[in-house]
């Protein structure tokens, strides 16, 4: 049966199937496109996480570095220290 009316002649069939293929292409590359957007969205995402990682990581690495600078000057001015002590400490004796 036609589901234009009537019987189904082979080229009618053959028609209907085309359409039927090209509609079901045309589907399928629209889901295609639609995962293909979603991935891209995640990528961008990650890409953005990854870049705030990154400047806290050179935040954290200059804060480490300051903090390293202050602990050896304030070791280099205990060791002043110590040593104009000693020097006290060797005098009164």
């Amino acid at each position: 049966m036609d589901p234009f009316g009537g019987e189904m002649s082979w080229p009618s069939a053959i028609f209907l199937l085309v359409v039927v293929i090209v509609a079901a292409f045309l589907v399928a590359m629209v889901i295609v496109g639609m995962f293909e957007t979603r991935k891209e969205k995640q990528r961008a995402v990650q890409a953005d996480a990854l870049r705030q990682l990154i400047n806290r990581f050179e935040q954290l690495a200059e804060k480490t570095l300051d903090t390293q600078q202050r602990t050896a000057g304030d070791l280099a001015e205990l060791r002043a220290r110590t040593s104009s002590i000693e020097q006290i400490l060797r005098s009164v004796e």
